[in-house]
């Protein structure tokens, strides 16, 4: 039986992702639509950046930032996003008011703020809040709204709303994608707009991304390269990355160094 256009492309997408590669035939065939449509298909996630478009077929955009499930992201450089969460928490006093982005990286955060005394902690995802939930000397507050059921993330209006009636020392802003002309991405629009609202509420913005989020763009700007005044990376970044944020006066920490 054959599916809407829309549910169509998100499990082309999904495909891409699992397994590399597409081929029209085997898609015509398993989603009862023509060859033709298929091919419309492909040719809007390639406008859209997720494919690239072969022979009879397509392939995964490596460089294309997905809304993968946060149990995935967690697993990938685990160790790599666990340097750059203590060398955040580094930047932490005790009294401080922060704001706790969703993300694998935000999310290993947490546990190095354990030790710190009389903070305030604002976060608009449950698995941070349930941890923190946990430590003394600390007051949580969680965001209300709509749940993503994938990154365990509340957005909507009603959390903006509440967002700005507040003013904080940091915000610790998750990354998707990172790109010196693009900027700051993900992919979801709802995240997006609540990231910005952060940004503004926020007296200091550090992004914590690993090196694989370099290069990377998605559907929705959060912010531009510059617009932010700290990132705490890995040594894998670029060259040319970690010379230019320089020159636009972000201060480029680097976790393993």
């Amino acid at each position: 039986m054959a599916v809407d256009t829309v549910k169509r492309r998100e499990q082309i997408i999904d495909l891409l992702c699992h397994e590399g590669s597409v081929r029209v035939e085997h898609l015509s065939t398993r989603f009862g639509v023509s060859s033709v449509t298929i091919r419309n298909d492909l040719r809007y996630l390639e406008q859209k950046g997720c494919a690239l478009r072969s022979y009879g077929g397509a392939m995964l955009n490596q460089q294309f930032a997905f809304d993968r499930p946060l149990q995935d992201k967690g697993r990938i450089n685990r160790d790599v996003k666990s340097r750059i969460a203590a060398r955040a928490a580094q930047f932490v006093q005790d009294g401080d008011a922060l704001i706790l982005d969703s993300g694998s990286t935000t999310t290993q955060i947490a546990p190095f703020l354990k030790e710190r005394r009389d903070l305030v902690v604002m976060t608009n995802a449950l698995n941070i809040a349930y941890e923190l939930a946990g430590f003394d000397r600390m007051e949580v507050m969680v965001l209300g709204g709509s749940v993503r059921q994938n990154s365990y993330s509340l957005y909507g209006p009603a959390a903006e709303q509440q967002l700005r009636q507040y003013r904080f020392d940091t915000l610790f802003l998750g990354v998707d994608g990172f790109d010196l002309e693009a900027g700051i991405t993900t992919p979801h629009p709802g995240e997006a707009h609540l990231n910005r609202v952060m940004c503004e509420v926020a007296h200091e913005i550090i992004a914590v991304a690993d090196a694989s989020k370099f290069g990377r763009r998605s559907f929705c700007l959060i912010r531009q390269a510059g617009q932010i005044h700290r990132l705490i990376t890995d040594s894998r970044i670029p060259d040319n990355y970690r010379r230019a944020l320089i020159e636009l006066g972000v201060d480029v920490v680097i976790a393993d160094e």
